[in-house]
């Protein structure tokens, strides 16, 4: 490792995720030490050590039985940015990753148009804030990840039977989206892959095999207790062992992504892949901001540019 560059601290939750990070920063030898933020002590009179601290809590962590690390990464962000600490995707962006509403309402600040969208603050006020949307429309949840909460509904007979249902999925902050339904000129979402100012590259995310769960790490692909592959949400196609429903989408050059970087700078936002999708009536609609962003193993072999090693790149630079 070099004796010159900083040491960085990932602090994230989910082991899973982290390998291919820990390749890129062997190969560009950095010293990184994994802060797993699931449960511990924070003595809040200790000083925190030097180095860069990038964090990737994801806003499905509770998913994972690690309810606690939402929270816990906030004490421990606080704690480090008031000792003057370099954060990378620091506090405030965990309050970005954390809230649905809180992205629409900043790219829609910034000028990026986004869907119709209503919050509605408890399960009673559900069927109220989606009475102004036609039918087809969608429910996600505000606190998401992994298409959690998201259901297209046909009409406001079979919403009402599913909030009042035994079946019905309760957000983690209590706060569900009503969302417009987006009809797609083809059935595909963009993933914009940003890191430290500049575009990496764009992925291909398949909507009709891969539904409303469309997280692009290895790992999110395959049921781990029959290990085949999952059958998402919203998908109407079956995946199977070798469709890939991520591919690199070759020689994307569209004003968005020059919006989508002064987005990420007006908002401090270093490490992230902004998700949109382009619609049947010639419209494109942002719907999604991921600050913990993966990386797809097919895209990585195709890109002409690793995205883990633009990552270890850059956090190198940080602290040069």
């Amino acid at each position: 490792m070099s004796s010159t560059s900083p040491k960085i601290y990932a602090l994230h939750e989910n082991t899973e995720w982290f390998p291919p990070f820990a390749r890129a920063f062997e190969a560009e030898g950095l010293e990184v030490e994994e802060w797993l933020l699931t449960d511990g002590v924070l003595d809040l009179d200790s000083v925190p050590p030097e180095g860069i601290f990038w964090s990737r809590i994801s806003a499905s962590s509770h998913t994972r039985d690690h309810g606690l690390s939402k929270d816990y990464a906030r004490a421990v962000l606080s704690w480090l940015e008031a000792h003057g600490r370099r954060t990378v995707n620091g506090r405030r962006i965990l309050e970005l990753e954390m809230s649905k509403v809180d992205q629409l309402t900043a790219l829609r600040a910034a000028g990026i148009d986004t869907p119709r969208t209503v919050a509605a603050v408890g399960r009673d006020s559900i069927l109220a804030a989606a009475k102004e949307f036609p039918a087809p429309f969608i429910t996600k949840h505000n606190q998401g990840g992994k298409g959690l909460g998201v259901r297209k509904f046909e009409s406001h007979g079979e919403l009402a039977d599913y909030v009042s249902g035994p079946d019905f999925e309760e957000p983690a902050d209590g706060i569900t989206l009503i969302q417009e339904f987006i009809n797609a000129a083809e059935p595909f979402i963009t993933r914009v892959e940003i890191v430290g100012s500049e575009f990496i590259y764009a992925i291909r995310a398949d909507t009709a095999r891969g539904g409303f769960q469309l997280c692009p790490a290895d790992a999110c692909a395959i049921d781990p207790s029959t290990g085949k592959p999952i059958m998402p949400p919203g998908a109407t196609i079956a995946p199977d062992e070798d469709t890939q429903l991520f591919s690199l989408r070759e020689g994307f050059d569209h004003p968005i992504i020059g919006k989508y970087l002064e987005f990420a700078k007006r908002m401090g936002l270093e490490v992230c892949g902004i998700e949109f999708m382009e619609t049947a009536d010639g419209r494109i609609l942002t719907y999604d901001v991921n600050t913990n962003t993966n990386y797809n193993a097919v895209v990585e072999a195709a890109a002409p540019r690793s995205a883990p090693r633009a990552l270890a790149q850059y956090l190198k630079g940080v602290g040069a």
